[in-house]
């Protein structure tokens, strides 16, 4: 009786080891994802202590320091620039409309890239000659120079026609990337079987080869907020964004047209830039961490294994 009590006591201490024994809790991962989620927060529950209406002109007193500089003001505790905005007003309202373009724009072209990536990798012939020579066109096509030609002639009132303007080349990446995996998975057992039993096409490219992609989907997804956001914030930084809702992009960009790194004004500039590193940062520690747990070769890798 006592041994078969050990052996109980064994297995239940296995069980619960076993739950954690888990590759989504990557160290990669979780970081990157904890940061993501503290940004949005800060970014959604900011109104809720802080008078948003403070980001918009001549809704401050002009170019006041942070409150810790001499000068400064705890009523405005990251200070204020040229035109009377207050920077930390302007983080809180410019981090979720930032993140929106990204997010927008990548699920777009993720979207896309999983209807013309599986319908390439698994119809194959002249299906896939088609749609993988459009692709490699797309691809070679010096996007920046094309958004900013774009940028300068479309009126753009909101971040939503932003994110679709950056939608039109996010798509080429996921497409690549989900038709080498369709290429594969169309060769395994369960999708063979799904043939057999007469399961129409559509529902095997959505419903049996989809869910496995998930870890690589979800990393391409990632990577393409981090590539959308960047790029909004270059075209805003270059003025040719929409100028009624402040962004990360457009804070650069009236530090950039007052001289505020001229002036010293540090606290102008400066906030938007961390603020971008840290969400870059963030979003590319979650690409590694669904990359190791995609690919168990990966995780052992960075185990030393």
């Amino acid at each position: 009786m006592a041994v078969l009590a050990t052996n109980s006591n064994t297995q239940a201490a296995a069980r619960r080891v076993n739950i954690w024994d888990t590759p989504w809790l990557n160290a990669k991962f979780v970081t990157g994802s904890s940061i993501i989620v503290l940004v949005l927060l800060f970014g959604l529950l900011g109104p809720l202590f802080w008078n948003t209406d403070l980001a918009f002109t001549a809704s401050s007193p002009v170019n006041l320091p942070p409150m810790w500089d001499k000068g400064g003001s705890p009523e405005h505790p990251l200070g204020t620039e040229s035109n009377g905005r207050d920077m930390l007003a302007q983080l809180v309202v410019g981090i979720p409309a930032s993140l929106k373009v990204g997010l927008l724009a990548a699920s777009i072209g993720m979207g896309i890239g999983i209807l013309l990536g599986s319908l390439a990798g698994y119809l194959g012939g002249w299906t896939d000659h088609i749609i993988r020579t459009i692709t490699d066109s797309v691809i070679t096509i010096p996007s920046l120079m094309v958004l900013i030609s774009i940028a300068a002639y479309v009126r753009m009132p909101d971040t939503t026609a932003m994110a679709l303007i950056l939608a039109l080349f996010a798509w080429p990446g996921p497409t690549r990337l989900i038709r080498s995996q369709v290429l594969t998975l169309r060769e395994r057992g369960f999708v063979r079987m799904a043939l057999l039993s007469n399961v129409p096409a559509l529902e095997i490219m959505l419903f049996e080869m989809v869910p496995n992609m998930l870890p690589w989907l979800a990393a391409s997804l990632t990577g393409g907020i981090s590539g959308a956001i960047l790029g909004a914030t270059g075209l805003e930084a270059l003025g040719l964004g929409p100028t009624r809702v402040p962004s990360l992009g457009t804070i650069i960009n009236y530090a950039l047209n007052s001289s505020a790194l001229v002036r010293g004004m540090v606290w102008w500039w400066l906030p938007p830039i961390i603020t971008l590193v840290i969400i870059f940062t963030a979003f590319f520690l979650m690409t590694v961490g669904l990359d190791e747990i995609a690919n168990p070769r990966l995780r052992g890798y960075g185990n030393g294994k």
